[in-house]
């Protein structure tokens, strides 16, 4: 299959930002849909994207936007809801329901065939938060359509990388705080790199074997929150006590920090960490393997090398 012209839909964030990177050297037009294409002028300087105002969530909008395209990139994924409603919050429900039923709704109006979306890992109908559960019911909602339309589904762990906003986040809290008492510390992680993600994503547009797939995608290695924590500290050499919380000291930081503009976690972010955010082996996608923090993670917290910063950002332009 010979893929010319891409949408990606969320393709203004950070996963959003490496895919058009990786895509770009291979000729294909790419489509970035936003409702702010201010906030994103750096990304309309890479060749063959075009970055559009525009709100991906009105179906006019999408079929618009859909005529002609080979292939559609679901990227769209929030972390936060203020709105408590069972079984998840209005902007869950916007985001990660709604709206993969309006971009099939489109697919069908417009004939485009080929779908990749991207899902959560351990998201699930019965998980602990909000955010799992409305990524399972999205995902339930494309898995339905692999009968009728070339459809790949990826499961990311939590992604690492420049510009990331949760490496980073420890960093500036090291730096900031003597002390670091952490909510959720023996939660489980297996980190991956936003380029490894975004080589997945890449490779599968118009590889056919992909089609009907579910991928799980981690890191090489399995860390508790405590140990990452760690470990961007040794990486900055910013090296802190940390204080693991209890569950109602945990529960009480989630609350207050919720209330933050940009939230650093809410509650339902710690209910997401009840379950273990690792692969189970029976999902890898072929020929995987990814890079490790330790080998990814100097070259852009370091504040050694400036050289080695440098590389990664030749790195994510596929240079």
């Amino acid at each position: 299959m010979q893929t010319k012209k891409v949408v990606l839909i969320g393709g203004s964030g950070f996963l959003g930002g490496w895919v058009a990177n990786r895509l770009s050297p291979h000729g294909v037009r790419i489509l970035i849909p936003t409702r702010r294409r201010d906030h994103h002028k750096a990304m309309t300087i890479v060749p063959t994207v075009d970055v559009l105002q525009a709100d991906a969530n009105d179906p006019a909008t999408l079929r618009a936007l859909l005529a002609g395209v080979d292939v559609v990139v679901n990227l769209v994924g929030i972390l936060h809801d203020g709105d408590g409603s069972a079984p998840y919050g209005k902007r869950f429900a916007a985001a990660h329901v709604e709206l993969p039923k309006k971009i099939l709704a489109a697919m069908r109006e417009t004939g485009v065939r080929r779908l990749v979306h991207v899902s959560a890992l351990k998201a699930a109908p019965d998980a602990p938060s909000a955010y799992l559960r409305s990524k399972a019911e999205g995902e339930a909602i494309v898995r339905a359509a692999m009968n009728d339309y070339g459809i790949t589904i990826f499961r990311p762990s939590v992604i690492f990388g420049p510009g990331d906003s949760f490496l980073n986040t420890f960093a500036g809290l090291l730096r900031a705080l003597p002390v670091i008492p952490l909510a959720g510390a023996r939660a489980r992680f297996q980190p991956v790199y936003v380029g490894d993600v975004a080589d997945a994503i890449v490779g599968s547009l118009g590889d056919m074997r992909t089609f009907g797939q579910t991928y799980e995608l981690g890191g090489p290695q399995i860390y508790t929150l405590r140990e990452i924590v760690e470990f961007t500290g040794q990486i900055i050499g910013r090296r802190r006590r940390v204080i693991a919380l209890s569950a109602g000291l945990a529960h009480l930081q989630a609350r207050l920090l919720s209330l933050l503009p940009g939230p650093l976690m809410s509650p339902d972010n710690l209910r997401s960490m009840q379950v273990d955010n690792v692969c189970d082996g029976t999902l890898a996608y072929p020929d995987w393997h990814p890079q490790s923090l330790a080998a990814v993670v100097p070259t852009y917290l370091s504040t050694v090398s400036p050289r080695l910063r440098f590389d990664s950002y030749r790195q994510r332009a596929g240079r």
